[in-house]
């Protein structure tokens, strides 16, 4: 057999994909697992959306498509980033393509050289490592402890860059914690960014809706209009309205980058379909309804959860302000033995005998570039929560 890449030696499988795997297996065999393992959304898409997509299938909207996105769905992203956060883009500052994900792909492919490094706060989506590492780059984690709130601090940042730096990036409301910044916390951190021209910044505010307590959501470009000409701005409609499967996600920045971003995707998947941009034009421009009720019940699913498992004996747990996942800390977990035997010495020992013994499967934080941590997401039905949280409750007591 002729031989693979090499580059598939830098990105092995991610972490969250595999427990997922395995919890399906485990599943289709007959074992009662609980997933919390995946961050997508249980509600149905919006009715609107969907019929949506079904006229724009009748009305023979089933051709190729504009590799930037039709203008029907520009007009409407236009229209989302004014309304929400009080940025105006023209259409060719705008690209749209296969989910948020390709976006940050494209965005990384079109501006990173071989050795050039991307800071990335930790704990952290696994993608933005491995697919830093995909292009040649070089991921820089710069620690965000939980006495912070799991936030970044402004020194940490200025000390992580350095003049190999190429891009920033910032997630909040965060995966895999739950932090979201204020607009005073954003503006602290573009204060830092003043000081290095040379770097791109990246908000990736894919959860930018789901946000609890009153909380405001701030995104950079809107804090610091003194940085617009070198953020991208990113967002979708995969979490805001349970549209994962559609597969869009949207960026907004300067002209050129854009026109760069546009390029790579045209050497890799070209146009969105059709059907699914006429569905997300729908999401964005239609009722926004839903957006608050499935706010409200995430909040009301963390504040469950969160309860659960600051009782459970060997871990504590941070009260996130957005997304839909929390973070607890195992370590009074670590250096005891399960009731089936096995020593837990790592937050993947945990996550692994956790689910081989009450079969609940969530990830551990060395995924996200921080321990002794693993991520639960509790975008599911709140009975399952319950069982959930009961599940690892006794799992914990039965520590020795």
């Amino acid at each position: 057999m002729p031989a693979l890449a090499t580059r598939l030696d830098r990105v092995p499988v991610a972490a969250t994909m595999a427990m997922t795997a395995k919890a399906r297996a485990m599943r289709a065999a007959g074992t009662p697992v609980i997933s919390l393992t995946i961050g997508e959304p249980d509600f149905a898409s919006p009715r609107h959306a969907i019929e949506a997509a079904y006229q724009a299938g009748l009305n023979g909207e089933t051709k190729y498509t504009p590799q930037d996105g039709v203008p029907k769905l520009k007009q409407a992203i236009q229209r989302k980033f004014k309304r929400d956060n009080d940025l105006e883009f023209a259409l060719d500052e705008i690209s749209v393509s296969a989910g948020g994900k390709q976006t940050i792909f494209n965005a990384l492919m079109a501006t990173v050289d071989d050795g050039d490094e991307v800071v990335i706060p930790a704990p952290y989506w696994g993608a933005y490592p491995l697919m830093t590492k995909l292009v040649g780059g070089e991921p820089v984690a710069v620690n965000c402890p939980e006495n912070n709130g799991f936030k970044l601090r402004p020194e940490d940042l200025d000390a992580a860059i350095t003049p190999r730096t190429k891009w920033l990036i910032l997630n909040f409301p965060n995966n895999p914690t739950g932090a979201a910044c204020s607009a005073e916390e954003m503006r602290a951190l573009g204060e830092v960014m003043l000081k290095h021209p040379h770097v791109w910044i990246m908000c990736d505010d894919m959860y930018e809706h789901i946000v609890f307590d009153g909380f405001q959501h701030a995104t950079m470009a809107a804090v610091m209009p003194s940085l617009r000409d070198r953020t991208l701005t990113i967002s979708g409609v995969s979490k805001t309205y349970a549209m994962t499967g559609w597969r869009v996600g949207f960026a907004a920045g300067p002209k050129g980058l854009i026109k760069g971003m546009v390029s790579m995707q045209g050497h890799a998947t070209a146009g969105v379909s059709g059907i699914t941009q006429a569905a997300a034009a729908a999401a964005l421009d239609g009722p926004q309804d839903s957006v608050p009720v499935m706010a409200d019940a995430y909040r009301r699913r963390r504040d469950l959860v969160v309860e659960a498992l600051n009782q459970a004996p060997g871990i504590r747990c941070h009260r996130p302000e957005g997304a839909f996942y929390v973070f607890p800390n195992v370590a009074g977990c670590l250096g005891k033995t399960t009731a089936a035997g096995t020593r837990l010495t790592t937050d993947s020992d945990f996550a692994l005998a956790l689910l081989e013994e009450k079969h609940v499967a969530l990830v551990h934080g060395g995924a996200f570039g921080m321990s002794p941590y693993v991520r639960i997401s509790y975008a599911t039905d709140d009975a399952s929560l319950t069982e959930a949280c009961s599940r690892i409750q006794a799992f914990c007591a039965a520590l020795t």
